[in-house]
């Protein structure tokens, strides 16, 4: 995939940099996917019943007790990869929209803005869990995907500043 440039291209007709709007589906597909996390089929209770039937298909019995640790660990690990994929996606689709000149590959104003957006999605999410019978909106877990997303955006800049050294 070519690299993004941080000057943006002259237009006459749009305000908007030319091939910005590509750098957006990713980030919207992804946030369709968060929202449809957050619906009812992907409660606890929903989650554990296929994915107990599965693994007892797969590995024979399982103890209770320890499935109920590792669905728990899984679905964590789900929010901390979900926000964080959510918060380099969102990263991207701002340094397509926003070129800053001399900026290089990476700046504090889109990893600010991709973080801030990450954390108020984070926040609706969790909002709307509490609206359904079958979830629970929880502020740890509002914790934990604005983690996931301070992490991914340090890991931006990690790298971006590596390549940009080398």
């Amino acid at each position: 995939m070519p690299e993004l440039t941080t000057e943006a291209e002259p237009s006459t007709r749009n305000w908007f940099p030319a091939g910005a709007w590509k750098q957006w589906i990713p980030a919207l597909i992804w946030l369709a996917i968060i929202t449809a996390e957050s619906t009812d089929l992907f409660s606890s209770q929903h989650t554990s019943s296929w994915l107990y039937s599965l693994l007892s298909r797969l590995f024979g019995s399982i103890n209770p007790a320890t499935f109920d640790v590792g669905h728990h660990v899984l679905r964590k690990l789900g929010h901390f990869v979900g926000f964080g994929v959510l918060s380099y996606l969102l990263f991207r689709a701002w340094r397509a929209t926003l070129p800053l000149r001399g900026s290089g590959s990476w700046s504090i104003g889109w990893a600010r803005v991709a973080f801030l957006m990450s954390i108020m999605v984070a926040t609706l999410d969790e909002w709307h869990q509490t609206t359904l019978l079958s979830r629970t909106g929880n502020f740890g877990d509002v914790v934990l995907d604005s983690t996931a997303a301070l992490f991914a955006q340090v890991m931006l800049w990690w790298r971006l500043r590596r390549r940009e050294q080398s």
